[in-house]
């Protein structure tokens, strides 16, 4: 089986990378899709592509509309949405594209350290795994893609 795979969250680590790695060095039939990881461009996209907003607000929600094309259309193209958050910035982004995922039917792995299980309690009882580190993420990739 092949799965397309959405990797959803946090920006400030290695974790994408690490999961991109191992699918290649275990040869697995998964195809990645990710958000724009650039923050600044992702930020700046609505006043470099379609003209400056005087207003923070106005400048926010231009960028997000035309980042929210990318995000869901990778989220409905996903077998599987995996979505990771962070120590030390509150993904809203994030929790948004789980909220789509469930909504959506698709299967969904969310990625917590053990401190944020309260906080994100809801999210976790609409995912199918909860891992608590990206290497218990890459192990359940992996049992998916074995043929038994």
């Amino acid at each position: 089986m092949r799965y397309t795979v959405y990797l959803s969250g946090e920006i400030h680590s290695d974790w994408r990378e690490r999961i991109k790695a191992a699918v290649a060095e275990h040869q697995l039939p998964v195809e990645i899709l990710t958000p724009n990881t650039d923050h600044a461009s992702s930020d700046d996209c609505g006043d470099s592509l379609l003209g400056a907003e005087s207003e923070a607000f106005w400048k926010d929600h231009k960028a997000a509309k035309l980042n929210s094309i990318r995000h869901l259309t990778a989220i409905k193209r996903a077998d599987i949405v995996i979505v990771r958050f962070g120590e030390k910035y509150r993904q809203w982004n994030a929790a948004f594209d789980a909220g789509m995922a469930a909504a959506l039917g698709k299967s969904l792995i969310v990625e917590h350290p053990a401190e944020l299980t309260h906080p994100l309690k809801e999210i976790d009882a609409a995912a199918h795994a909860v891992a608590e580190n990206t290497e218990q993420v890459i192990e359940t990739l992996k049992y998916l893609c074995q043929d038994y």
